[in-house]
């Protein structure tokens, strides 16, 4: 697909945590039906590697930046200055989270607390205020939150997790609300398990524990997150998709799996 077509033809999107998973699956979504790319992560030699494998098949520019989302004067003064013809952002994927642990909350590592809080909370709205008032100034433009859905329901020992999620969600339900009329959209998707890095992060490097979740289970995948994340901001002018949460078929909610082995029905 070319920048002259697709469902994204020529519009300008910028991915936070775009240096692997669901972003960085995003990021091929996006080029693929023409959309022009800012990407940023903290792992700048993935983003390079990506936007040269972009580049490589055609279609729209790509823009990569090193960028710690924490990192309140970092945000301001990296996307506040972008090249000219990348700083009218008309979509915002704003994605970079993680979870750390899986301990009670009585046993709990405040330090993993801070970095959560930090990354999945107040780095999205660092960014979010660094890119939302230009979207009002054009009267157009579309804000997606990647929430969770453990921000709907909590789970055994997920208690910081699951809280910056359910703030993801409260943030994306008054920042609709806040920019009700003035032509911007603003919607979350909320997946269940995807077979990501979320683990190995999560586990601080263990794999086997990190494999766990996945066991006798078909998970989803950052591609199929993605084309969720296409679908919302490809509707029409006139449509807002306010939510989407998506679960693997066998997946019923945060804890309830039915597992077998992959490839069975």
């Amino acid at each position: 697909m070319t920048e002259s077509g697709g469902l994204l033809a020529g519009r300008l999107a910028l991915i936070t945590g775009a240096s692997s998973g669901i972003g960085a699956a995003t990021a091929r979504a996006f080029h693929r039906e023409g959309a022009r790319l800012v990407l940023v992560a903290r792992r700048l030699e993935r983003l390079e590697a990506l936007a040269k494998e972009l580049v490589a098949s055609g279609g729209g520019d790509v823009v990569v930046c090193r960028l710690d989302t924490t990192d309140r004067s970092a945000v301001g003064s990296i996307l506040g200055e972008l090249p000219e013809p990348f700083r009218d952002i008309d979509i915002l994927i704003n994605n970079a989270g993680k979870a750390l642990g899986l301990d009670k909350l009585q046993d709990g590592n405040p330090d993993d607390w801070d970095e959560m809080i930090d990354t999945n909370v107040k780095g999205l709205l660092y960014v979010d205020r660094a890119i939302v008032p230009g979207m009002v100034a054009r009267g157009r433009g579309q804000v997606v939150h990647i929430g969770s859905i453990a921000g709907h329901e909590v789970y055994p020992s997920g208690n910081v997790y699951c809280a910056t999620k359910a703030a993801v969600d409260a943030l994306t339900r008054s920042l609709r609300l806040d920019l009700n009329g003035t032509g911007v959209r603003v919607s979350t998707v909320d997946p269940g398990l995807v077979e990501t890095e979320f683990s190995i992060v999560r586990f601080k490097g263990d794999a086997e524990r990190a494999s766990r979740p996945y066991n006798d289970l078909e998970p989803l995948t950052p591609e199929d997150v993605a084309e969720a994340i296409l679908f919302t901001v490809s509707r029409p002018a006139h449509v807002n998709v306010a939510e989407i949460i998506l679960l693997a078929r066998h997946q019923a909610g945060t804890r309830d799996f039915f597992r077998k082995p992959r490839g069975g029905s």
